[in-house]
């Protein structure tokens, strides 16, 4: 800033936020879950949440690793075997089975996905 007698000449204005800034998880998964839409490019994804598109490429290197668990809301990342059972257990509702490196994971019929979604991440840092 520079003065004149005591008057101020020249002001510089900073938009939006300065400094480092703390992004949640639960953020950093939902912006990630945005580059991985056909079509997206991560620098405009990044842009438009006003973060470093390094930063972002640092995020979704994180999620392939298994260190930020994404949003279970649309899971279309997992392939689904249906086998047909025999007549007398369709009364019982089946397992879920989760299988990764020759370990099967077995939960109840009525498991949550974000408790699908933790076994997951285990299993891949496992591996």
């Amino acid at each position: 800033m520079e003065t004149n007698a005591g008057r101020v000449s020249r002001l510089e204005v900073l938009e939006g936020p300065t400094g480092r800034r703390k992004w949640p998880d639960e953020v950093k998964a939902r912006i990630v879950a945005e580059t991985l839409v056909p079509g997206a490019r991560v620098v405009e994804v990044a842009r438009r949440h006003g973060v470093a598109a390094q930063y972002l490429t640092t995020w979704r290197r994180l999620a392939r690793a298994g260190h930020l668990v994404l949003s279970c809301d649309n899971p279309n990342f997992a392939a689904l075997v249906v086998e047909e059972t025999p007549a007398a257990s369709k009364t019982l509702s089946p397992p879920i089975e989760i299988e990764a490196g020759g370990v099967i994971v077995r939960l109840p019929f009525d498991s949550s996905t974000s408790r699908m979604a933790e076994i997951v991440v285990m299993l891949r840092r496992s591996s």
